[in-house]
């Protein structure tokens, strides 16, 4: 798929189902891939790290997660993206794995919000088959805890393998897992509380006007404001800056 590059990322050029058919076309196969859902907080950090840039621009798809990503490509490169969301992805993928027959393994989040999810998706998608998930602990694991992780989700047969560590340790996770995990890893991030039902989603009106981040904040005010303040900031900057260049 064609991808543009927008300050730091490449983003997946392409629309909503279609990205969505080829992350199941991938899935279907079992080949080993991910998937990062790119929002401005993923961006500046890739701004701010080389490294980190490499292993967002080595994924196999890039989504446009955040509308100013959207807003981006349109006002840099006159390109209409639509906007591929996590929280979107989450159901439509789970739906997707359901009619293709494609086992769905969980990564990540708290054991909680795992079996509300897998309590939620079998009202859904009542064939869907989530054959395992694991909540990993909130510390360095050892080389036999990673490798235990590998065996069991490749001797579940999961074709897709939903990732929820956040940003940056989900991309991190899933570029090291590339090669070893049998299936395509799509890094959802905080999709998995709100497909459980444990976080409301921003109304479609804050969606529609890049505000989404907004909402988020007013949930996590302490933990949030200072990324959003410097990485919405930071991101604004570079926007303005590639426009002069460009003109």
């Amino acid at each position: 798929m064609a991808q543009q590059k927008l300050i730091s990322i490449n983003i997946t050029l392409g629309s909503y189902q279609q990205i969505v058919a080829d992350i199941i076309s991938l899935a279907k196969k079992r080949y080993s891939s991910y998937v990062c859902v790119a929002n401005v907080h993923m961006c500046i950090e890739a701004y701010n790290s080389k490294e980190f840039a490499n292993i967002v621009n080595s994924a196999d798809i890039v989504t446009a997660d955040g509308k100013p990503l959207c807003v981006g490509l349109k006002l840099i490169n006159g390109i209409d993206q639509e906007r591929v969301a996590g929280m979107d992805l989450t159901p439509s993928l789970l739906k997707e794995a359901e009619l293709n027959n494609i086992k769905v393994f969980l990564y990540g989040s708290t054991d909680e919000v795992l079996e509300k999810i897998q309590k939620v998706a079998k009202e859904k998608y009542p064939n869907l088959a989530i054959v395992g998930a694991i909540s990993p602990p909130f510390r360095v694991l050892s080389e036999a805890e990673i490798a235990n992780d590998i065996n069991t989700i490749n001797d579940s047969g999961a074709g897709l393998v939903l990732v929820a560590l956040g940003c940056p340790k989900q991309e991190k996770w899933m570029y090291s897992m590339k090669g070893k995990i049998k299936g395509v890893m799509v890094g959802v991030g905080g999709a998995f509380p709100v497909f459980a039902g444990i976080q409301p989603r921003a109304p479609k009106w804050m969606q529609d006007y890049s505000l989404e981040w907004l909402h988020r904040l007013s949930q996590d005010p302490k933990r949030l404001f200072k990324r959003y303040f410097v990485t919405n900031s930071l991101f604004i900057s570079l926007l303005i800056k590639e426009k002069i260049r460009t003109i």
